[in-house]
């Protein structure tokens, strides 16, 4: 591809990261980790499309081409790995919504880039990935494939991560996450079959496009502090079960509120407050299946939409969750005992109870025993 062309391609899919870069801090949360992902990858794409224009000034031997050629591609090979693995960090938070689970992922990554870097070095003596002949022409090593397996295998694992859990997650985030290695798949074919053509990197700008429109509705559907759904995204979820409830097939809600909650704050602190409610809706989310849905309600209280259709599975479910609850105390995670106290009802299909009236109704059973519990 000719230098003016690469210029033209690669500039205007800056311009456009630029845009989501911007737009992105203006309307998503800065201070979450899946924004703060997302901004790397930006900023990462932005870098490598800079350094693959670079990349492209072979051919030409008068004064600093050769020395720019050469910046261009080593760093560019040096890079290569480091976008995939921010989107893997990126895929996991999102699916998990553990920071310290991802952050586990550092090592293992960081470990994959040096043996990458230390392969790159060694291409500068040998040519396993490139070289650059006397007349600053590059050419492909016998090892240039390794460079995009690197890229493969990290998209591949973050794609097989997303698909295992895809009952898990919300329809529009799984098709963002499964639709971002798709473009950058096929231009990795492309540019392995295609010598001198660069589509990697500018097929990577439409995977970034879709994930900021899926990500501004989760941040919207989702509750800052504890990464679980929100009230607005809760009651979508109830409304749809209730029109999809029968004679055979009905769900269960459960509300639940921290025990005490007031005193904790006052007790310890907001930040421990804070951390009781991302450990609750944490444990919650462990205790519940896939196919079931847990929100934070507002304040100390909690939500659980579950596909139980009988008192009998129900109770069992409230039995498993007070039973985490017990081990979470046993492991003297925090300097206080944490408990819930909850409402929860099978819906009646016969009775056919509308949305707010069915959340109101379990709301009275929760407050009910909380009155029990106290007297």
């Amino acid at each position: 591809m000719a230098l003016i062309s690469n210029i033209v391609i690669n500039g205007f899919s800056v311009l456009l990261l630029i845009v989501l870069c911007a737009h992105s801090r203006r309307s998503v949360d800065e201070q979450t980790l899946q924004h703060r992902l997302y901004i790397k990858v930006l900023i990462v794409s932005m870098i490598l499309l800079i350094l693959d224009i670079l990349s492209r000034t072979d051919g030409n031997t008068d004064t600093i081409y050769p020395l720019i050629n050469y910046a261009g591609n080593f760093l560019l090979f040096l890079l290569n790995p480091v976008l995939p693995s921010i989107w893997l960090m990126y895929v996991d938070f999102q699916i998990y919504h553990d920071e310290e689970k991802t952050k586990r992922l550092i090592i293992p990554l960081l470990v994959l880039n040096a043996v990458n870097v230390l392969i790159v070095v060694i291409s500068q003596f040998n040519g396993w990935y490139y070289f650059i002949d006397s007349n600053n022409i590059y050419h492909r090593g016998p090892f240039f494939v390794l460079s995009t397996v690197f890229i493969f295998v990290l998209l591949a694992i973050a794609f097989a991560i997303t698909f295992f859990n895809k009952k898990a997650i919300d329809a529009k985030q799984l098709f963002s996450l499964m639709f971002f290695p798709i473009p950058p798949f096929f231009g990795i074919v492309l540019q392995v079959c295609f010598y001198g053509i660069a589509f990697v990197l500018n097929s990577v700008v439409l995977s970034l496009l879709i994930v900021l429109l899926n990500m501004k509705d989760d941040t919207i559907l989702t509750d800052y502090l504890t990464g679980i759904g929100n009230r607005k995204k809760l009651e979508s979820v109830l409304r749809e079960s209730v029109r999809k409830s029968s004679q055979r097939r009905t769900f269960s809600l459960v509300m639940m509120d921290i025990d005490n909650f007031k005193k904790i704050n006052d007790t310890y602190g907001h930040e421990m407050g804070d951390n009781a409610l991302r450990a609750s809706a944490k444990l919650l989310k462990k205790c519940i299946r896939s196919k079931d849905y847990v929100a934070r309600y507002g304040g100390d209280e909690f939500c659980l939409v579950l596909e139980i259709y009988d008192n009998n599975s129900l109770e069992a479910m409230i039995s498993r969750i007070n039973h985490s609850i017990e081990l979470l105390n046993d492991s003297g995670e925090f300097p206080f005992k944490l408990g819930f106290t909850s409402g929860y009802a099978v819906y009646d299909y016969y009775i056919n109870m509308r949305t707010d009236d069915f959340i109101k109704h379990v709301d009275l059973l929760m407050y009910e025993n909380k009155r029990i519990k106290k007297s």
